[in-house]
């Protein structure tokens, strides 16, 4: 069993230089997940000087880990759009997704990737009772929009709904084929690159590497988390929600499905020359449920299998179940954002890819307004908003009591420092974060120090290996 993803078994040793001279370039993307790499390659053919820059290796962040499912079976999504703002509004949000999806298919398509595309039946299902009411209106507003929805009721859950026209992928090949052929349209991908500090200066930014900067007139953020907190708060606009996953050798069976509300398990199979299953339980917010490696166990016993890999993984969750895509700024219309995915990566990491290229190219998207990040959420959301502050709050406190927790074995905080004994070598790293100064919870499991509060991850010599902290923990 391993301590990784299953896509990145797949993943090709294909790495690209780090960036090494400062440079100019028209428009910056930093991140290299579907979001960024997506964007890239939407604008192959312009004429505009395009840079990708990521943190690490291109597309080994959040999509790596994504269950990669491209679906718009959402839960119930329509419900709860049309509940707190119209029906109208949830059209729209379906209608992107199936835009979204579209898009993928066809590129894969037309670019013939081998990415073990799947058209899969996929199912919403309950054993709530007070959920069957919600999922009878989801599938009537479904049917309104035009899809083919069933029901279906057996021994395993009392009631679902069901679409045909979805699909699975393997994620690591996609990006890794975009990645060619964006390289092959001359577009500058840099990996390894972390950008520490943006800076205005009259009409362009300097983004800033350790060593390095990048001159530019645009920038797009498709990073998991943004990496910096003003003008745009997002601790109070959204809250960070983990899972954990496996993927055991098992019967290949062509479906999908997920529960309609949290704690979330989801179910999918991959084919390939092993046939998987892929399971996703034991979900919550990011400041509950700190024992990791209980939390796999955990994971472990419910699927009853032994599982070839082992993986967590983070989503971003907005206040309306709708992403932020766009500008960030109404004074300031050259910084574009794509995050709060809400546990849909996939379709929205796509759909966000269409929004900012066609920005860029100043061209009109119909599903620009409706995830602009600067839209204004009516009273129904004042609560969630609240939500969003506490769970901030509690990781933080959390992270602050009790640091030598009760289920650690051989780790000591002491003074600020994280000591842990590996394989008769021991390693220091300072025990805080460097995003929002809270303190690192150690995940016995992956062997990382976790953030309870963003989701910054660092391994044991203290690289950080995930934002949104931009610097290492390394102790000296």
């Amino acid at each position: 069993m391993e301590y990784k993803s299953i896509w990145l078994k797949d993943k090709k040793n294909n790495q690209v230089k780090e960036l090494n001279k400062n440079i100019k370039t028209d428009i910056l993307i930093i991140g290299g997940g579907i979001t960024g790499l997506s964007t890239l390659y939407n604008l192959r053919n312009s004429n505009l000087d395009i840079t990708l820059v990521d943190s690490n290796l291109v597309g080994c962040g959040v999509t790596s880990k994504s269950t990669a499912k491209i679906n718009y079976l959402q839960e119930h999504i329509y419900y709860d759009i049309a509940f707190k703002y119209d029906l109208d509004k949830a059209k729209l949000y379906y209608d992107s997704q199936i835009d979204a999806i579209n898009n993928i298919v066809n590129i894969i398509r037309k670019e013939k990737i081998d990415s073990n595309l799947e058209k899969v039946k996929s199912y919403v299902y309950t054993n709530d009772d007070k959920e069957i009411d919600i999922l009878k209106i989801e599938k009537q507003i479904l049917e309104k929009f035009g899809s083919k929805v069933n029901e279906y009721i057996n021994n395993n859950c009392k009631y679902a709904i069901s679409v045909n026209d979805t699909y699975t992928f393997n994620p690591i090949k996609y990006l890794d084929s975009l990645k060619e052929i964006c390289l092959k349209y001359h577009k500058n991908i840099y990996e390894n690159t972390k950008i520490i500090k943006i800076k205005k200066v009259n009409n362009e930014y300097i983004c800033y590497t350790d060593k390095y900067q990048i001159k530019t007139n645009k920038i797009v953020i498709a990073c998991h988390y943004p990496f910096f907190l003003l003008p745009f708060f997002m601790p109070i606009k959204s809250h960070i929600e983990k899972s954990y996953i496996l993927a055991s050798i098992n019967k290949y069976q062509n479906y999908s499905c997920i529960t309609s509300k949290k704690p979330t398990i989801s179910i999918r199979y991959y084919k390939d020359k092993d046939s998987y299953k892929i399971f996703l339980s034991n979900s919550s917010i990011i400041c509950n449920k700190l024992n990791d490696l209980n939390n796999f166990n955990s994971l472990i016993k419910k699927d009853n299998n032994n599982p070839s890999y082992v993986w967590k993984n983070d989503d971003l969750i907005t206040i309306d179940k709708i992403p932020y895509i766009g500008k960030i700024n109404k004074n300031n219309p050259n910084m574009l954002i794509g995050t709060g995915y809400n546990t849909w990566g996939i379709t929205n990491g796509s759909l966000a890819s269409l929004i900012l290229s066609d920005i860029i190219l100043n061209k009109e998207n119909k599903y620009e307004e409706l995830c602009n990040p600067l839209r204004s959420n009516n009273i129904k959301y004042l609560k969630d908003y609240f939500y969003n502050l506490g769970c901030n709050l509690i990781g933080y406190i959390k992270s602050k009591i009790g640091k030598n927790k009760k289920w650690y074995s051989n780790v000591i905080i002491k003074n600020g420092i994280g000591i842990v004994k590996d394989n008769n070598k021991i390693y220091k790293v300072y025990n805080k974060c460097p995003h929002m100064g809270c303190s690192l919870i150690y995940n016995e499991a992956e062997k990382t120090w976790d953030c309870p509060c963003h989701a910054s991850r660092f391994n044991l010599e203290g690289k950080c290996i995930k934002g949104p902290s931009k610097y290492n923990i390394k102790y000296k």
